[in-house]
């Protein structure tokens, strides 16, 4: 049911698939870059123990915050462009309107 009580259409209803599919994407690449980006040299280079612990657990706490962060910036996006209290456009077919 949408915010009014009625049904959802099917195209709004692959609208939300398609933009919650996106969102866990772009979310994943992006954490997985950061991690890539932080712990990356702990990984690939001989580094102090110290530092190479610090990188990768750095890794391991900001990866889940940027991946969170996208999805819910992208949803919340998406909730504020699909609302139902603004006025609908309407399409001007003559060209003299």
């Amino acid at each position: 049911m949408d915010a009014h009580g009625g049904r959802r259409s099917q195209a709004e209803r692959d609208a939300v698939t398609v933009e919650i599919g996106y969102a866990l994407v772009s979310a994943t690449f992006a954490a997985a870059v950061l991690f890539g980006a932080v712990a990356g040299p702990a990984l690939l280079f001989d580094l102090p123990g110290l530092l190479s612990t610090v990188l990768l657990r750095l890794g391991l706490v900001v990866a889940p915050l940027v991946f969170t962060a996208r999805v819910v910036s992208v949803l919340l996006r998406f909730r504020g462009a699909t609302r139902p209290d603004r006025p609908a456009r309407t399409t001007r077919t003559s060209p003299d309107s």
